[in-house]
């Protein structure tokens, strides 16, 4: 960042970037003043939460539902992620069925856009082939799926060592559409430092290309107190 001329930022993430926002906020580098996250990562190793209120609960309920019937990709690319590489690289089509099926809000999402005419926010058919193209065309899908075996990698090496704790300030959207809505007294146990925390009434996981005007007032209502 101060290569490019940032000497004060901040960071966010949802999805693979909530990993890396939330890395950067325990390493904490020179000139980074807060993060932002709408996916909690805290709790993807499978961690005991509370479950006393009934969002709590119906948080925990989502949760197991997702790591029973929706964590197949994420398996799959954890630990075999070249064997589907080469399929993804082979055809085209094998690479816009794997990335339609991601989380069952997402699959609707898509479906919708080709075959009920009904695009959900950002998620039209020509984005939707855009993004699947960009993939295909660069050739990047095996290198993306191994990314998963990667991480799964580096966690199993820090298995049993203490995470840094995150001490910035930290914002938290919740997305109705996502895979669970975290209660804010998970995001708390998490993120002790939390100083934004808000539900949206609409967006899911990939809340920034669905809703993005939504997700962009989202990141300044986060970040304004800092200015």
């Amino acid at each position: 960042m101060r290569r490019l001329g940032y000497a004060r930022y901040v960071a966010q993430g949802g999805d693979q970037g909530a990993l890396v926002t939330d890395a950067m906020g325990r390493q904490a580098p020179e000139g980074l003043a807060a993060i932002h996250i709408n996916l909690l990562v805290t709790t993807l190793g499978g961690a005991m939460l509370p479950t006393e209120t009934e969002q709590e609960r119906a948080a925990a309920d989502a949760r197991k539902e997702f790591r029973t019937s929706g964590f197949g990709y994420f398996l799959e690319q954890a630990t075999r992620p070249q064997t589907i590489g080469y399929a993804l690289l082979d055809s085209p089509l094998a690479l816009a069925a794997w990335m339609l099926d991601h989380d069952t809000d997402a699959y609707y999402k898509i479906s919708r856009a080709f075959t009920g005419g009904q695009p959900s926010g950002g998620l039209t058919r020509d984005h939707i082939l855009d993004n699947i193209t960009t993939y295909w065309l660069t050739g990047t899908a095996a290198s993306a799926a191994r990314s998963y075996w990667e991480l799964g990698r580096a966690q199993a090496l820090a298995a049993g060592q203490a995470s840094p704790e995150v001490k910035l300030p930290v914002g938290f959207t919740v997305f109705p559409g996502e895979s669970f809505r975290a209660p804010r007294s998970w995001v708390e146990l998490g993120y002790p430092t939390l100083s934004y925390f808000h539900e949206a009434d609409r967006g899911g996981h990939f809340a920034a290309w669905e809703e993005p005007e939504l997700f962009a007032t989202e990141i300044r209502a986060a970040f304004k107190p800092l200015r």
